[in-house]
């Protein structure tokens, strides 16, 4: 049987892709929005607009971009305020719906694991259940939990199963846990996600965790927040205080352009400029931040990337999805044939929207 990655995709003449994977697609399904409605937490993140989702909806406007596939997160997961047991048994439901979701369309969605922070024995339990069990292609994390930043020390047997398997993370930002501090009257997500992408690296840095779990690894969302203009200065630590310089790799910038970023809210001239010249291209990957972003600027966004980003061809194939291919094998294009019958894989099963 044919496959949906190239042909049959069916892109518009004026797509910005033709057979790209977006590793940075949220979904909020309407179960999970409920849920958090049940436990007192009135919106996913204070100030933003609440976009609506379906299935269709994505598939849709993946139909639109020219995107072939997607790595979904349901963002930002599991409160980190819940005990254990209810933590547990909420990641548990939103695992196995993005199990269903994966099955229902096959070679158009793979998915992030939502994990029960902050209980470690749990996440543990869940990643492997998540991972070896349904087969999930990542998890998907956001900067910290209560506090508790994802560079932590306590994450390392987290790093390590997923290294062992070598399991994508991904590393979203979200509000910092800092109380008191003046907002200006704007949303959090405006100015403050990229430096919670600083911080996350700046620990994955001096806690040297890319060099003692290589095998793993870590995507950062929008161009990499601001890790691509901060590099350099993360790695004066041993210039500020001498026993930092023990704590750093032997090359500090170079360990982290080891880290995967994504082109999300990162077209403009400016952030592109820092964004080309940090990542090496193998570790640049589409991103929508679709239904977060209207669709207009994420088809602005991929359009300037390609215009504007000085990429070769070979560069252009990599982006679009070679490297997201080296990560999630199952959206490789053999792995991607029709098992449900209709013409894109976009067929529903039970008469649910999954």
């Amino acid at each position: 049987m044919p496959d949906t990655s190239d042909d049959d995709l069916h892109a518009p003449a004026t797509a910005p892709w033709s057979r790209a994977i977006d590793v940075h697609h949220h979904i909020l399904p309407e179960f999970y929005l409920d849920e958090l409605a049940r436990l007192g937490v009135a919106t996913i993140l204070p100030g933003v607009d609440r976009p609506t989702w379906s299935a269709r909806g994505s598939l849709a406007m993946m139909d639109r971009h020219g995107i072939r596939a997607a790595v979904v997160s349901v963002w930002p997961g599991v409160p980190a305020t819940l005990e254990p047991k209810p933590a547990a048994r909420f990641a548990r439901r939103v695992n196995e719906y993005l199990a269903e979701l994966v099955a229902a369309h096959p070679g158009r969605f793979g998915a992030f694991a939502t994990l029960p922070f902050p209980h470690p024995d749990l996440v543990l339990a869940e990643f492997e259940y998540a991972v070896d069990v349904l087969g999930l292609d990542g998890v998907g994390l956001v900067s910290n939990y209560g506090g508790l930043y994802v560079g932590d020390r306590s994450m390392d047997p987290l790093f390590a199963a997923a290294a062992h398997r070598r399991t994508p993370l991904f590393v979203h930002p979200t509000v910092p846990p800092s109380t008191g501090q003046p907002d200006f009257g704007l949303p959090a997500s405006l100015y403050e996600f990229p430096f919670e992408t600083v911080r996350v690296a700046a620990q994955l840095l001096y806690n040297q965790t890319l060099e003692r779990y290589p095998e793993l690894p870590v995507i950062l969302p929008h161009g990499g927040g601001g890790v691509p203009f901060y590099a350099g200065r993360l790695a004066c630590g041993g210039l500020i205080s001498a026993p930092l310089a023990d704590r750093l790799p032997e090359d500090p910038v170079g360990s982290l352009r080891r880290l995967y970023v994504d082109i999300a809210m990162a077209g403009d001239p400016h952030a592109l400029a820092a964004l080309r010249s940090f990542a090496p291209a193998d570790r640049i990957l589409v991103g929508s931040d679709f239904p977060l972003m209207p669709e207009h600027y994420i088809r602005d966004t991929a359009q300037q990337v390609v215009d504007q980003g000085g990429l070769s061809t070979e560069e252009r194939h990599r982006l679009e999805h070679a490297n997201a291919e080296a990560l999630f094998p199952r959206l490789l294009p053999r792995h991607n044939e029709r098992r449900d019958g209709s013409e894109h894989g976009h067929g529903h099963r039970h008469g649910k929207d999954v």
